[in-house]
């Protein structure tokens, strides 16, 4: 399980903005349920967006007037014989805020408003935000790339829309519902990107990426996999690679004994051992869990060969402090000498 509070870290994190809303002053408590927090979310977010303005863009729009605006569809008018009516096409750009993201943000507001579970009082703030979106067109669940235009307030507000949205699913009666967490893969993409990001903003000295890994061979097959690592992070010669996992079951178990996933620990040596080419023992590998409600979860650190492999699991469930201390820690390794 994970405190819905950490969720709301995790989502600043993610989407890069930790200015957003009063984060360092939430309440634990505030929130019982994931609806209540997006709602929260959306109405902080909002408030602020009203008063600066939402993004405006350019839409081109093609009508038919009697007197010139913009500029003329020719062809459109000869073949509509509007000239006989004393009229025109024109083609007319309209400086708008019916853009994708705002339809985005009034679609999650909407889904919002139909949920039972979130409190009477944001239903409230909700609605006054709905309305004050009247300009903004009523349109179903639409795909929109990753926001990154608009100030990072309205980034985040946007990009937390989008999450929200692809956490539902259809039902059989053509409406939506969310799962009592949102799916397995957006959790787990969240998941990859809070630690990302929170290593980048927090340890800046050890470069923090997501990078591609060579393979230690001197011509490459074509058909080979990419190796692709979540963390990569280097200092004085030294680097640590951190792959982050988010499942259900953190052991593999076969004839009721529990075992680390045999696959994942491969990935990991792979990486490390393509990396120290010269088995020089400055590569370090790390599988970082999610916890589970398992008993028994990846507590490790093991020598492969000249090279540290560690496997951890990362309780989402803890107070912030705890989980900000632990992902700390895990890389003091690349400091000590």
């Amino acid at each position: 399980m994970i405190k819905i509070s950490n969720i709301y870290y995790m989502l600043a994190y993610a989407f890069r903005s930790l200015n957003f809303g009063s984060i360092s002053q939430m309440d634990n408590e505030e929130f019982e349920n994931l609806h209540d927090l997006f709602a929260e979310i959306l109405i902080t977010g909002m408030r602020k967006q009203l008063k600066r303005g939402l993004p405006h863009l350019y839409s081109s729009q093609c009508e038919e007037l009697s007197n010139l605006r913009g500029k003329i569809d020719i062809q459109s008018s000869v073949r509509g014989l509007t000239i006989i009516r004393h009229r025109l096409v024109c083609e007319i750009d309209e400086f708008t805020e019916d853009t994708p993201s705002n339809r985005l943000i009034k679609c999650a507001i909407t889904y919002l408003l139909r949920q039972s579970d979130v409190s009477s009082e944001r239903k409230h703030y909700l609605k006054f935000l709905r309305s004050s979106l009247n300009s903004v067109a009523d349109v179903p669940k639409i795909k929109i790339p990753q926001q990154r235009i608009g100030g990072a307030e309205y980034v985040i507000l946007v990009n937390v829309c989008r999450f929200l949205l692809d956490g539902m699913l259809m039902n059989e009666g053509g409406g939506y519902k969310m799962r009592e967490w949102l799916t397995d893969e957006a959790m787990s993409s969240l998941y990859e990107h809070f630690l990302l990001a929170y290593f980048q903003r927090h340890h800046t000295f050890f470069n923090a990426r997501s990078a591609y890994i060579d393979w230690d061979i001197p011509n490459v097959p074509s058909n080979m996999p990419q190796m692709k690592s979540d963390v990569y992070m280097t200092y004085h010669g030294k680097t640590l690679i951190i792959d982050a996992k988010y499942y259900n079951h953190t052991m593999s178990e076969r004839f009721d004994k529990k075992t680390y996933h045999s696959q994942n620990l491969y990935q990991i040596y792979a990486y490390v051992k393509n990396v120290d080419k010269d088995a020089s023992g400055n590569v370090a590998g790390i599988l970082l869990y999610a916890k589970t409600d398992e008993a028994v979860t990846p507590d490790e650190d093991m020598m492969i060969g000249s090279n540290r492999v560690s496997l951890k699991t990362l309780d989402l469930n803890r107070d912030w402090s705890a989980i900000t201390a632990q992902l700390d820690n895990l890389c003091a390794w690349l400091q000590n000498t």
